[in-house]
């Protein structure tokens, strides 16, 4: 084989290597904005996580914030509903499963739900689990309607109990409780 054939296959895998990497680069530069337009715009990232003044909220009493779109009920429960939440056997929920972000697979008992030294906090989306609508608070007036205290869901008659678990209507699930951290006394995060 002579030197002049050696540096023609030479030459000629260099073009098919520049050819091939100019390629790469041209199908990289055309697919890149159509994976970019795929990652959540700027004002989802930045609600991704929210801050809560929860200083004001007196016992008794909630807040609702919306966090990522949906309301978020945050209720700072009397020691009568705390007793009440946790004198219900998980056994008689019809669903088992806190449904809890910060406790994955944990039981739908109370201490599972909710938050503080003695459990006063309760901060979950406010979002019926039956087709979204949104639940009325303080539904101690439905008790005699057999209800449960809680939460009452107007749309079709769902009924949680003061710590958010479904105990009465066609809602399959309890409400779900998002990611919480407690930055201070007065102030949580969502998210």
């Amino acid at each position: 084989m002579s030197h002049a054939e050696d540096q023609t296959g030479t030459r000629r895998d260099f073009l098919y290597y520049a050819t091939a990497g100019a390629g790469a680069v041209t199908a990289g530069a055309a697919i890149w904005p159509l994976v970019n337009q795929m990652n959540p715009s700027a004002d989802v990232q930045a609600l991704s996580s929210i801050q809560v003044d929860i200083g004001g909220v007196a016992e008794g009493t909630q807040i609702s914030v919306m966090f990522l779109g949906k309301p978020v009920f945050i209720r700072r429960r009397t020691a009568v509903e705390v007793e009440e939440a946790r004198a219900v056997a998980v056994d008689d929920l019809p669903d088992p499963v806190a449904r809890n972000e910060n406790n994955e697979g944990a039981d739908a008992a109370d201490e599972n739900r909710s938050f503080g030294e003695n459990g006063e906090w309760l901060i979950m989306q406010g979002v019926c689990t039956h087709l979204g609508c949104v639940p009325l608070n303080d539904a101690g007036d439905y008790v005699a309607a057999g209800g449960v205290g809680g939460w009452f869901c107007p749309c079709h008659g769902s009924h949680y109990d003061t710590s958010g678990r479904i105990r009465r209507g066609p809602a399959p699930e309890n409400l779900p409780i998002p990611l919480v951290q407690f930055i201070d006394d007065t102030t949580i995060q969502l998210g």
